[in-house]
């Protein structure tokens, strides 16, 4: 019996779920993790060690070995990789897009699930991702699946990519990412049984909050 609720927040890319992740966490006196962080980080270790994306055996050994901690700096998140602020490198377009490739790897998602599970053991976090709800906290308190039209998500991407890139091809990344994670074996984007379904596309990022918020509020603890 855990002493307070998890909260899972999956969805697609660019639904907004960073956003709100950290606000709703903020709000509910909560700690964030992000487990799409923690698959760009295999993502992006990997690259620095040579070691391609299609290579479970080798990205298993380096999931399992990932020094990754999630730190509050002048009031931000930011996420370290071996020590180093790495926020803007997980954030790049190609990470994200290897981060959909390595965690189609089995054992990838083996490593990190237990991570995450060791995280979310005592309650009082607030997870997203892609399968929060589904895989990593079944048993949840509290599940969302936070989604937005794809051409919005593009948008909401495009702003924040650097060095920028045309809307066209953000969308197609979209979109992409879209196939590759809802057709992928081992874990496919899909809602989860229970979760409560917010289309984010014509929201503000407080509704979304204050919507979940008077769901969480809800529950017992």
């Amino acid at each position: 019996m855990r002493s307070r609720p998890v909260v899972t927040i999956d969805g697609p890319s660019g639904a907004g779920k960073t956003t709100v992740s950290k606000r709703l966490a903020e709000a509910a006196g909560m700690v964030r993790v992000d487990t799409g962080a923690m698959y760009r980080a295999v993502a992006l270790a990997a690259r620095s060690e040579g070691i391609p994306w299609d290579d479970p055996v080798r990205l298993g050994g380096v999931a399992r070995e990932l020094d990754l901690s999630f730190r509050t700096v002048a009031g931000e998140p930011r996420v370290f990789l071996s020590g180093e602020d790495a926020s803007v490198a997980l954030r790049a377009p190609e990470i994200s897009m290897g981060a959909s490739e390595v965690s189609a790897h089995g054992p990838v998602r083996e490593a990190l699930v237990a991570k995450q599970r060791e995280m979310a053991r005592e309650g009082g976090v607030v997870l997203e991702g892609r399968d929060t709800g589904t895989v990593v906290v079944p048993d949840a308190e509290v599940k969302f699946f936070l989604d937005a039209a794809a051409a919005v998500r593009a948008l909401r991407r495009h702003r924040e990519i650097s060095p920028p890139q045309p809307f066209e091809e953000v969308l197609r990344d979209v979109l992409r990412r879209d196939v590759q994670d809802s057709t992928r074996e081992n874990s496919p984007l899909r809602v989860a049984n229970g979760a409560v379904y917010v289309d984010s596309t014509t929201m503000t990022v407080d509704e979304v909050v204050g919507e979940m918020l008077r769901r969480l509020h809800g529950v017992p603890r």
